[in-house]
């Protein structure tokens, strides 16, 4: 990933992965760089589409862009292959941006696996959703600050992380988080993170969301979790806190199985 070459500067990753889909299936696919879009066959559940990262993580001034558009009455899953990790970064940080759209009548499941942040690593990433009319989404984002399996506890840190969903041009849901050196030393404090090194947000953007509130609070009981849910109008959120990603992901299973009927992505390892 590094070449210092006769100029002594550091090669950077870019990429970009779009996918157009419709209800018979794949309109346009166009990729590029370290950015790739694969669509599995699905014989149960949504049709699933899975992104991939080829550089193997993002470093400094990493660029990656992945799209997602469905037409107007098309359903689908969008996920990752495997978890992204932000590596460690002297300079720009790396900078990631998703746009997903969903027509009228539609419904999206974007399900990206967690991201693992090093020590030291810089990350702005913006995830935006555009919703027809009529058309629906539910959101995951998992984030972990280390891994507890290899001891690894971070000092520096530079992160930038806004999701934002609008319908019909107004804006419905808007969640952003950051955190950077000065923060860390007071994540063990109850208005932070109270030590939880694994963090995630649910969020389903529906009319109907406010009536599985009950349904996903009967689930919150992971050992080693904790968690919350709250159902404004036209939205669920829950947010979660754990001391590692495992417990993490098994919560997270179990709310996806309560809250959705289709199979979870088949690329997640369970």
């Amino acid at each position: 990933m590094f070449d210092m070459g006769a100029t002594g500067m550091m090669q950077r990753s870019r990429g970009a992965a779009m996918v157009r889909l419709g209800s018979r299936g794949l309109v346009d696919l166009a990729q590029s760089g370290s950015a790739k879009a694969m669509l599995p066959r699905v014989t149960a559940g949504l049709p699933e589409i899975v992104f991939l990262n080829t550089s193997g993580g993002l470093a400094a001034g990493d660029r990656l862009e992945l799209g997602l558009a469905l037409a107007p009455g098309t359903r689908a899953l969008a996920t990752t292959q495997t978890a992204e990790r932000a590596y460690r970064a002297e300079g720009a940080p790396a900078q990631v941006s998703v746009r997903l759209s969903v027509g009228e009548g539609g419904w999206l499941d974007w399900l990206p696996q967690e991201t693992i942040l090093f020590d030291g690593a810089k990350l702005m990433r913006d995830t935006s959703v555009d919703l027809a009319p009529g058309a629906g989404c539910l959101l995951l984002e998992m984030i972990v600050l280390g891994r507890l399996a290899m001891g690894e506890r971070l000092s520096r840190l530079d992160l930038r992380d806004r999701r934002s969903v609008r319908q019909a041009g107004w804006i419905v849901h808007h969640d952003a988080f950051a955190l950077d050196d000065a923060g860390l030393p007071r994540l063990s404090g109850p208005a932070m993170l109270g030590g939880a090194r694994a963090m995630a947000t649910l969020a389903m953007i529906a009319p109907h969301a406010p009536d599985l509130l009950a349904r996903a609070r009967a689930v919150l009981d992971e050992p080693g979790v904790t968690g919350a849910a709250s159902a404004p109008p036209g939205r669920l959120v829950l947010r979660l806190l754990a001391d590692d990603g495992w417990p993490l992901r098994r919560q997270v299973n179990r709310l996806l199985a309560a809250l959705r009927p289709d199979p979870l992505p088949r690329i997640w390892q369970v």
